[in-house]
């Protein structure tokens, strides 16, 4: 992943934080040709289950509907701003 740093570690590190089990990655378009080798290495340091979103990623205010249904414990995705914002209920 030479063109971009998706800070796999920091990500990891908020699902051993959170002990999530199973977890949904959004990818921008020019991300998702790397989303095996970001699940692999999410699975095999954190055990947990990952789900590839591989709708729309058009920022913040795109994010996936129905994951609760699904028993996702937490969503992360990568987008090219950063936004901090906790999201009750996830």
């Amino acid at each position: 992943m030479t063109l971009y740093n998706p800070e796999i570690d920091k990500a990891i590190a908020r699902i051993k934080e959170l002990n999530a089990k199973t977890i949904c990655i959004q990818l921008p378009d020019g991300m998702k040709p790397y989303a095996k080798d970001i699940e692999q290495k999410i699975t095999a340091e954190t055990g947990a289950k990952v789900l590839i979103w591989l709708g729309s990623n058009f920022g913040a205010c795109d994010i996936p509907l129905g994951l609760n249904r699904m028993g996702v414990d937490l969503l992360i995705s990568w987008g090219h701003n950063p936004f901090h914002k906790k999201v009750e209920g996830w």
